[in-house]
């Protein structure tokens, strides 16, 4: 099984690196002092979210952030899977598979009622594995943002 710590401020040194990465092979152009003033907060304590580190704790091998919200339709506090990334080198492993098995039970004892992610629709081989975490697209919906 895929160890799973809490993500705290002294491990922003072994988290950068990685959340650079998803950024760059997502093609955000996001840069470090970006990165570091959105995940402060999370690894601080903030209520809205949290990080998990995967793998080892000195040489981690991915990272889970969740973020979290309040759904009456859901009838408490939903997530939302901002980012998941796994080293490329250990991917087809079954660690997402692990983790996303692993951590919305732990978060279902603290009333977590309902998770959910974003995928590219092209993305067939992620959107497979998410199906078979039961994740599934909601008939009728669609995300739509708008930036503040």
């Amino acid at each position: 099984m895929t160890a799973l710590h809490l993500a705290g401020p002294e491990d922003l040194p072994r988290l950068l690196p990685l959340v650079a990465a998803f950024h760059e092979e997502f093609g955000l152009p996001l840069d470090d002092d970006h990165r570091v003033q959105a995940l402060a907060p999370l690894l601080d304590g903030s209520p809205y979210g949290a990080v998990w580190l995967m793998g080892p704790s000195r040489a981690p091998i991915g990272y889970i952030i969740l973020t979290f919200g309040w759904s009456v339709e859901f009838g408490g506090m939903d997530g939302f899977v901002d980012e998941l990334y796994v080293r490329p080198a250990v991917r087809r492993r079954g660690i997402a598979t692990e983790v996303l098995e692993q951590l919305p039970k732990t978060l279902a004892e603290t009333g977590l009622r309902a998770l959910h992610l974003e995928v590219r629709e092209d993305d067939d081989q992620t959107v497979k594995m998410y199906r078979r975490q039961l994740f599934k697209p909601r008939e009728g919906y669609m995300l739509m943002t708008k930036k503040i």
